[in-house]
């Protein structure tokens, strides 16, 4: 996730080098056409352009909010998983009587490495050859080979040795069922998380925006050609790149979960995650939790 301001106007332009390069086509014909009499029949009044302007901001804007809408739902998902964590760990730790600290570690540290597994869902990546789920993980990796979904697999092994404490008495059934909640808010969380994952918004949304503001920018310059001249060019450019922009907002907030700038820091939520779940241990070998890289970029 960018959390600089470093991006300058030269940026978004080579960003988006494919539009402003449409858009000054645009005024160049109305300019350049402006310049014969017999085509001065292509000139637009401006009032129906600003009304279909209008109408385009709107229809854009309504698309990236909607956009926004699930990243910043997938912010409160994550910021729901690291808050159970932190119970979950605080349970298994004051729950399990004094003999169980192997069997304490293990379920912080597997829960710590679903959280990985997790990220790397979300990412489209392998957790099995992920080092920070290596790291911590604390059974054979390969038990997990060939799972369609690895995390509900984890989960699956954390259920079961809790029913093993539950039915060796270890642990109290109140107890039992408190932490089967935590498991169960877990799986909200993911299910929440693979919902925005795999259902993208509407395709027809994106490519209908994409249309009409190709179209208003051949269409806006003919409305202005004749007051401003050649200066239609830039007016143009400016105008259209700014519909353009916003639409394309919209399109990268879709995926709040991706790698690209726009995407939720999850590899620093997920260390997060790890190293508090490190602190509730007393472990020595913490890690670090990543800043801010050199291109203002939070992973």
């Amino acid at each position: 996730m960018m959390v600089s301001n470093r991006g300058s106007v030269l940026r978004l332009m080579l960003w988006q080098w494919k539009a402003v390069l449409l858009f000054t086509a645009g005024g160049l014909f109305a300019a350049l056409a402006w310049q014969l009499p017999q085509l001065h029949v292509l000139g637009i009044p401006t009032a129906p352009l600003a009304v279909v302007g209008a109408a385009l901001g709107i229809f854009v804007s309504f698309r990236t909010n909607s956009a926004y809408a699930r990243w910043w739902e997938g912010r409160k998902l994550w910021g729901r998983m690291i808050n159970v964590s932190r119970h979950f760990c605080t349970q298994v730790i004051n729950y399990l009587p004094p003999d169980a600290e192997q069997e304490r570690r293990r379920l912080v540290h597997r829960h710590a490495a679903y959280v990985h597994a997790l990220r790397c869902l979300l990412r489209q990546q392998d957790p099995l050859v992920d080092a920070d789920f290596l790291r911590v993980v604390p059974d054979d990796p390969e038990t997990y080979r060939g799972q369609s979904n690895i995390t509900h697999a984890l989960l699956h092994r954390q259920h079961a040795e809790l029913v093993a404490l539950d039915a060796a008495g270890r642990l109290s059934e109140f107890r039992t069922q408190s932490l089967d909640r935590s498991l169960e808010e877990m799986l909200a969380v993911q299910g929440g998380c693979e919902r925005i994952k795999k259902t993208p918004m509407p395709r027809g949304y994106g490519f209908i925006a994409e249309r009409l503001i190709m179209a208003y920018g051949f269409l806006f310059p003919l409305g202005l050609v004749a007051e401003l001249g050649w200066v239609v060019v830039p007016i143009n450019v400016l105008v259209c790149l700014s519909f353009a922009l916003i639409s394309e907002a919209g399109r990268v907030l879709e995926d709040p979960f991706t790698l690209f700038w726009n995407g939720l820091p999850l590899y620093n939520m997920s260390m997060t995650v790890e190293r508090n779940l490190g602190d509730r241990l007393g472990d020595e070998d913490l890690v670090e939790i990543p800043g801010v890289d050199a291109r203002g970029i939070l992973m």
